[in-house]
């Protein structure tokens, strides 16, 4: 039983697991960002090719 707890403790799995989770959280928070940065300036621009127009 001794050596089942001294190989879990010695596993990384768990913890590499978790970075990449955050990792792939990180990537999705600055995409989410940036798509919408990038939406309200092509709103303004539409808008205003749009006023242009009418």
């Amino acid at each position: 039983m001794t050596k089942l707890f001294a190989k879990l403790r010695k596993s990384e799995k768990g913890a590499t697991a978790i970075e990449y989770g955050l990792i792939a959280a990180l990537v999705a928070v600055a995409a989410i960002s940036g798509m919408t940065a990038l939406g309200s300036g092509l709103d303004a621009k539409f808008s205003s090719v749009n006023t242009s127009l009418g």
